[in-house]
């Protein structure tokens, strides 16, 4: 599947205010891509907007919330009017709820799989149609590693992500039985560094945090990039998130043990915070159009995301390891 260089597409982006999709649009505004930005916060768009464009940047915005169907589709039909076409569709938007599931209720847990489930539904509803109209394109929809594996305490959240995790792969399989050129990826970042925890609701009674180690949003910025120009099924962002994986591919029970042991206290802060505390569960708060979070602190590099953006490398040198240990082998059991 060929794909257009960055600075050939037109790229929607959804749910940019802040985090993962605030620096994927100005990357990809860098990079030469035409871009359509949309959020539920207008002081958040405008100020991205100008950013992109004092850096000499084409960018526009539309306001939208993700849980009502309609103002996706306008998102894809903006961008489609101002543009000609689209290329390449990115979702990012995602809210949730850190609790005990007993102290979630029905309307904040449905509000959570609107947004961060059904909004992405919405999301590859609207742009689809407008890609199979260019022949080619990619649909981007950032998942996270608890789409892999739940974590106490964010129910509503990894339930949201499992479902989407079920979607893409049903959609994918759809689109390749048709043999259409449309790229479907699932990235599926670790705990990252941006102002998620200090926006969502927590019933903790402190500011909430993910489970550390941390890692900076530009990690998850350049695998978004990366794949839309080079296809590609799912990319896991951040060793961690690896590791995790693999470990529950293998036994399911030992990381239960693990989680017992750290996610409790690893998901409390010290600094105190009310449930009443404002929070974007249903509407936008203020303050929080940056990029960053609170834990630079507690980030650290990722070295095996390389390997996935240069596969060649990654398996020839698996191919080479395999060689080393057969090699090895042999010469052990011919003595």
């Amino acid at each position: 599947m060929q794909l257009k260089p960055i600075n050939q597409q037109v790229v929607a982006i959804v749910g940019v205010s802040s985090g993962i999709g605030r620096e994927t649009a100005l990357k990809f505004a860098q990079g030469g891509a035409k871009v359509v930005v949309s959020a539920r916060s207008e002081p958040g768009l405008k100020s991205l907007v100008t950013e992109i464009r004092s850096l000499g940047g084409e960018a526009i915005y539309t306001i939208a919330d993700v849980s009502n169907f309609q103002q996706v589709k306008a998102i894809a039909d903006k961008t489609v009017a101002e543009y000609g076409h689209l290329d390449t569709w990115v979702h990012t938007a995602a809210t949730g709820i850190i609790a005990p599931f007993e102290n979630i209720t029905p309307e904040e847990f449905k509000r959570v799989v609107d947004v961060t489930l059904m909004g992405q539904v919405y999301g590859a509803m609207a742009a689809l149609p407008y890609l199979k109209q260019e022949g080619r394109g990619s649909l981007i929809h950032i998942s996270s590693m608890e789409g892999r594996r739940s974590l106490p305490l964010q129910s509503p959240y990894s339930a949201a992500k499992h479902g989407l995790e079920g979607f893409l792969e049903a959609l994918r399989l759809e689109l390749q039985h048709e043999k259409l050129p449309i790229n479907v990826t699932s990235i599926l970042p670790s705990t990252i560094n941006t102002p998620y925890y200090n926006k969502i609701r927590t019933k903790l009674g402190v500011k909430p945090t993910g489970i550390p180690p941390y890692y900076q949003p530009s990690l998850v910025t350049n695998a978004i990039l990366y794949v839309a120009e080079h296809p590609m099924r799912d990319f896991v962002v951040g060793d961690a998130g690896k590791v995790l994986d693999v470990l529950q591919r293998i036994s399911p029970e030992l990381v239960d043990a693990i989680l017992l042991a750290i996610a409790f206290p690893g998901q409390h802060t010290n600094e105190p915070k009310s449930q009443d505390a404002p929070h974007n569960v249903f509407t936008p708060i203020p303050g929080y159009d940056k990029i960053e979070g609170d834990f630079r602190n507690l980030t650290i590099p990722s070295f095996l995301d390389w390997w996935d953006m240069n596969p060649k490398l990654k398996w020839g040198a698996v191919a080479l390891g395999v060689l080393g240990v057969a090699a090895f082998l042999g010469g052990w059991t011919s003595d």
